[in-house]
């Protein structure tokens, strides 16, 4: 029913091996956001500015998330990041942002009555809409396979985990 994404689109490429690539600008961004708090250009910022740098990017983390990054980068407990290991935890995660902002929007087409799940009544709506000629059954199977819950509807967990299982985006 849905046709695969082109593999530049929304700011985002994705490698042969089906990672997602930061888009030259978020790489830029990135850059950006790690000077703020690199300012004498040694290539160094502090691990405890990483939660400052984030937000610099758009995220709000955690403070478990920050604690798990600086554990994954900083593995020598230096209190300093550099700026190629900042550059690639960061460039992973915006794309990965990316990838699940498009994908909340195309939820948000299915969701045709926004009641957050899209039910078997708008898949077959959105189904008509794009002349997919489906049956019921073919319809309720889609659904089943998503459904993780068993409440018979797809929420937005549900939809985000099946088309990155798909590899629709």
């Amino acid at each position: 029913m849905a046709s695969r994404k082109s593999a530049t689109s929304g700011g985002y490429k994705r490698k042969l091996s089906g990672k997602p690539e930061p888009s030259e600008e978020q790489k830029n961004d990135i850059n950006e956001a790690f000077n703020l708090f690199d300012p004498n250009g040694s290539g160094f910022m502090e691990a405890k500015d990483l939660k400052f740098a984030m937000r610099a990017l758009g995220f709000e983390p955690r403070k478990e998330e920050v604690k798990k990054l600086l554990a994954e980068i900083d593995k020598q407990e230096t209190g300093k990041i550099a700026r190629e290991e900042f550059m690639n935890v960061m460039a992973t995660r915006l794309a990965e942002k990316d990838i699940n902002e498009e994908i909340m929007k195309a939820f948000q087409l299915f969701d045709e009555d926004g009641t957050g799940k899209i039910s078997f009544k708008n898949l077959k709506s959105v189904a008509k809409e794009l002349s997919e000629n489906l049956t019921d059954e073919e319809l309720q199977e889609m659904i089943s396979e998503a459904d993780r819950d068993g409440d018979g509807e797809v929420n937005q967990e549900e939809f985000l985990r099946i088309m990155k299982k798909t590899c629709l985006y």
